[in-house]
């Protein structure tokens, strides 16, 4: 059984521990102190008289604050203790701890702490391998200080720990020896600061914060601001309230700035990914839009700094793409793994559009949507250009990274993820179905633009005729008229990839299917070899490579089903879209509020719980996003120019809801800076 771990964290600044709240490298995960994709702590150990602790409880006060009530012994073996320990984590862009030490005797006490103190200045991307390079560390000490530096070329990286009080301070720690009266109480103040030098020698985030102890007032009140500009639910069921709740102080978590940008843009996710993902940001974006809509402007803005220019086989660029990974450790810096910027991805570049698109239907911001015309253009000509790379009018993906790229660059990017029925895979370069969806909804998006705001409706018939064409093409050549489902792929030559998977209810979600097929997708979306009764499986039971614990061979995402339900909506299909909405909300509310990333593919009537996978982590921005989008679809918001539009279709057993000051172009939103009014969505 994997041993309980801990974190604190804001943005990707974050710390994993144990139960006791110590750190110890593990390439299991990444345990330690992180900034910016670099360990700064690598050991972190709490010591009293040369003992390690147990943790009688913890409390989270919030996502960037815990405390810990340790006393000696073990977990096993507890014994009535004299002294008990208070360690109290906070974290913003550094590490705060407080150490207390209680004396319960009758009678002085001494006692040996010790912080035990080490680094390696490991690459995120190294922890789950042997690192590449004999890290080059110096040590330094002085009066209340330890500093440990990391120096290669440019890439300058120090951990400085500072103390309160007077201590030994060695090159591996700090050693405090204390008196404590009886019933006395004894405490320190510890300070690890991260420092990111570049090349003139100055920290690169001293424009983004200053580092100051602001854990206690900017930071709760920045959750609390963040929490009072979303809608207030007011559900019959008190777990739902809750569980909507959660989602948003994950997300808020999730927020961070990154190096030499002004906004706050959504992380993927904890552990591994604590870093800008295109994809990610963009769904969780979507999802979150008629809730937090302040994420979308500073992700796309953030995105079009970042959007290709140039061909660059090493990184997979093309003029136009949008980036699919932004990192910042030693590995990207030194082009030793590709993803300082990384545009292997094909679906970004349409969904870039597509959210530029939704944000301006929900907000009336043309301002942005005029900003970002050029590199909105720029997205649609890499669609016909880059994109379609055989001529045929399919958007396809081939890595031109042929030693480290990502292989399959859709969103179910692990290597043996699309597969025929019987288990052969395809041969490249590919064209998933819902990559056609994408591509066709950014089209007739894009047609909206040019005709609206952009003045210019010649170019949006142009838009407008490709999309028909592409509509026209991908229902004759996907659909399998013999099993009545589209086929996950088409070959280089056009032969279909006849595996059942979940991709097909994207295009539900595009709106590229006819009407009249709806229905038929639909069956196979909850029928008994894609429905587990939580979710929609990724493959479907009875494919050779059906696994229900395979990353994308069966398991189950809430991201994933969430889209699936919104397009079933689309399509009228309510019933069907209610029993995935009920499907997730029991996942959420069996987690206490928590919204795994992944989930595996098992028969709920076989496991009757929910199984997370050991390669889900959490918080996760787009698993977070999921509840909220469902949501979204079970009340059926749909802005309609300056209204929004309520056609709620709510499933039975949730209740009675009440969905007060939804933001938008409607009068309210202090997100998009107009005044506050009160236009509750009010749906019972």
């Amino acid at each position: 059984m994997r041993a309980e771990r801990t974190h604190v964290m804001a943005g990707n600044v974050f710390a994993i521990g144990d139960a006791q709240g110590d750190m110890e490298p593990d390439p299991r995960t990444p345990t330690g102190l992180f900034a910016y994709d670099t360990r700064f702590l690598a050991r972190w150990v709490l010591t009293v008289d040369g003992h390690r602790l147990n943790a009688l409880s913890r409390v989270d006060v919030a996502y960037f604050e815990t405390r810990f009530l340790l006393v000696p012994g073990t977990a096993s073996h507890y014994v009535d203790a004299d002294v008990s320990v208070l360690r109290h984590r906070s974290i913003d862009d550094s590490l705060h701890e407080q150490i207390t030490v209680f004396n319960h005797s009758s009678r002085p006490a001494e006692y040996t702490i010790r912080i035990e103190v080490d680094t390696d200045f490991a690459d995120t991307a190294e922890i789950a391998r042997p690192a590449r390079r004999a890290a080059r560390i110096s040590a330094r000490t002085g009066e209340g200080e330890l500093g440990l530096r990391y120096e290669r070329d440019r890439f300058v990286r120090e951990t400085i720990v500072t103390t309160t009080a007077p201590a030994q301070i060695d090159e591996h720690g700090l050693t405090f020896r204390v008196t404590v009266e009886p019933a006395g109480t004894w405490a320190v103040d510890l300070h690890v600061d991260t420092v990111i030098r570049g090349a003139g020698g100055g920290d690169l985030r001293a424009g983004i914060t200053a580092h100051q102890q602001r854990v206690r007032q900017a930071m709760q009140q920045d959750l609390a601001d963040w929490l009072d500009r979303a809608p207030t639910l007011v559900a019959e069921n008190s777990a739902l309230g809750g569980a909507y709740r959660r989602c948003l102080v994950d997300l808020a978590a999730l927020r961070y700035t990154p190096l030499a940008y002004a906004g706050r843009v959504p992380v993927a996710g904890l552990p591994w990914s604590m870093g800008l993902y295109g994809r990610d940001a963009m769904v969780a974006c979507l999802q979150s839009l008629p809730y937090t809509p302040e994420l979308t402007p500073a992700t796309l803005r953030m995105l079009a700094l970042g959007q290709g220019g140039r061909l660059d086989d090493d990184h997979d660029e093309e003029p136009g793409k949008i980036v699919s990974v932004f990192r910042y450790g030693e590995s990207a810096a030194f082009g030793e793994e590709p993803t300082a910027l990384y545009f292997g991805a094909a679906d970004t570049t349409p969904l870039f559009v597509i959210l530029l698109d939704e944000y301006e239907r929900w907000s009336g911001d043309t301002d942005l949507v005029r900003e970002l015309r050029h590199p909105a253009r720029m997205a649609l000509d890499w669609i016909g250009e880059y994109g379609d790379l055989l001529g045929d009018g399919y958007l396809r993906y081939q890595r031109r990274n042929l030693r480290n790229g990502t292989v399959n660059q859709c969103w179910k990017d692990s290597p043996n993820a699309i597969t025929y029925a019987d288990g052969r895979e395809p041969g490249f370069p590919r064209a998933t179905c819902e990559l056609q969806g994408y591509a066709y909804d950014a089209l007739r998006r894009g047609a909206r633009l040019a005709r609206q705001c952009w003045g210019d409706p010649a170019y949006a018939d142009r838009l407008q005729a490709r999309a028909a064409a592409l509509r026209e093409r991908f229902n004759r050549d996907f659909w399998l008229a013999d099993r009545e489902y589209y086929a996950l792929a088409v070959e280089p030559d056009g032969t279909p990839v006849d595996a059942l998977a979940s991709n097909m209810g994207h295009l539900l979600w595009s709106g590229i299917v006819p009407p009249e097929r709806a229905a038929r997708v639909a069956e196979h979306l909850l029928g008994p070899q894609l429905w587990s009764g939580w979710g929609v499986r990724t493959l479907g039971a009875g494919q050779r490579r059906y696994n229900p614990v395979g990353t994308h061979l069966g398991s189950v995402w809430p991201w994933d089903t969430a889209l699936i339900a919104a397009g079933l909506r689309r399509y009228g299909l309510d019933e069907a879209a209610g029993r995935l909405a009920t499907g997730l909300f029991d996942v959420a509310l069996r987690l206490d509020g928590r919204m795994p990333e992944v989930i595996a593919g098992y028969d709920r009537a076989v496991t009757k719980y929910p199984v997370q996978l050991p390669s889900g982590g959490y918080p996760q921005a787009w698993a977070a996003g999921s509840l909220l989008m469902m949501l979204t679809t079970v009340l059926g918001l749909d802005p309609c120019g300056e209204n929004l539009l309520v056609d709620s279709a709510l499933p039975p057993g949730l209740g009675r809801i009440e969905l007060l000051d939804v933001p938008g172009r409607w009068g309210h939103s202090d997100a998009y800076g107009r005044d506050r009014a009160r236009h509750p969505a009010r749906i019972r």
